[in-house]
């Protein structure tokens, strides 16, 4: 278990278009949104009494060397989802930080890099046994053909880019031309190669679990859309995940799943610890799941350093759970001052 944390000096990288104000006071929502994450963490972080330097971070190293250098941080608080421009560099700043020898919070480097391949992901936890659906994966340049063991429908996403980008209503086919459409709109538009999986229809969890060695599951948390345009899936596309004016008007709600027999949210809390254990992930992840009508949960991604801002589902659960958003944000900052103690010890 994490030791209570004291005052420390706790060094943040942030995306460098993303370092906030020390007030929101003259800024829009708009503008808010872009960087609420960062702002939450830095505010609350500075009322909890650490001493907080915010340090933007776009495609060198050497800024975080001389910070590490002139500041002395007894911790790092690694907020980066990218490194120069590209989302599965992240993994190269923890290696950096690990090199460095300096405490820092969230996902170690190996964890980083399974979670991040989600056809990786995906073949190692299917061989573990859990229930993932059937995939392909399409890297550019490739002509789509669909193996025949995948039926109509399915669905295409960007292979490593998360936060739901490409995913749209579009996103679920229904034939081979629009399968391959889709595909070239991947490569295309944002870029990458294209995983194509089997479409689970159901109902969209997220579970958030938090520790190194000893993990604790928070409550099972689920997403809903009260005023779904009529023939539209349920999934967590790009608008319901980003576009706040689009949550507003249909009624894009996260919160507590309902309705789980005492057996399913078990089962699910199993799950979620043993994807943490075999794709290696500490700190705090969030586990994607998408609960099948038949009761069966099929795991979509794990999400390594997951959105904290103070009111998303990751804050929001484990406010549920009794822990309040300082009380959160410690609880991260002891994770990576302990597993730091523990390397030292090896």
């Amino acid at each position: 278990m994490a030791r209570a944390v004291k005052p420390l000096r706790v060094l943040a990288l942030l995306d460098r278009d993303l370092v906030p104000p020390d007030s929101l006071k003259g800024h829009s929502e708009e503008e808010i949104e872009r960087w609420r994450t960062e702002y939450d963490v830095v505010s609350t972080l500075r009322a909890a009494g650490h001493e907080v330097l915010p340090l933007g971070v776009a495609d060198e190293l050497r800024p975080i060397r001389e910070a590490i250098e002139s500041f002395k941080p007894h911790i790092v608080f690694n907020l980066l989802e990218e490194f120069q421009g590209e989302v599965t560099y992240d993994q190269n700043v923890a290696s950096y930080l690990e090199l460095t020898r300096v405490p820092y919070t969230g996902c170690n480097p190996r964890g980083l890099v399974l979670a991040r391949g989600k056809d990786l992901s995906k073949k190692l936890l299917h061989y573990h046994r859990i229930p993932v659906p059937s995939f392909t994966v399409f890297p550019i340049g490739r002509k789509v053909h669909r193996p025949k063991r995948l039926g109509f429908p399915l669905i295409v996403k960007s292979l490593t880019e998360d936060s739901s980008f490409g995913i749209a209503q579009a996103s679920v086919v229904h034939s081979d031309e629009k399968l391959a459409e889709r595909v070239s709109y991947i490569h295309e538009r944002i870029g990458t190669a294209a995983i194509v999986e089997q479409y689970i229809e159901g109902r969209e969890i997220y579970v958030g679990v938090l520790g190194n060695e000893r993990l604790r599951v928070l409550p099972v948390w689920e997403l809903t859309v009260k005023d779904m345009a009529e023939g539209a899936r349920l999934i967590a596309t790009e608008r319901v995940k980003l576009d706040t004016k689009y949550q507003k008007r249909v009624g894009v709600q996260i919160g507590p799943a309902k309705d789980l027999s005492p057996e399913l949210r078990a089962k699910i809390v199993r799950y979620a610890k043993r994807i943490c254990r075999t794709l290696e992930l500490d700190g705090y992840c969030r586990i994607d799941f998408r609960l099948a009508e038949n009761g069966t949960p099929y795991f979509l991604e794990a999400n390594p350093n997951p959105e904290i801002a103070k009111s998303e589902e990751f804050a929001q659960a484990a406010k549920s759970a009794g822990l309040s958003y300082r009380r959160l944000l410690n609880r991260i900052l002891a994770l990576g001052m302990s597993r730091a103690r523990a390397k030292t010890e090896e």
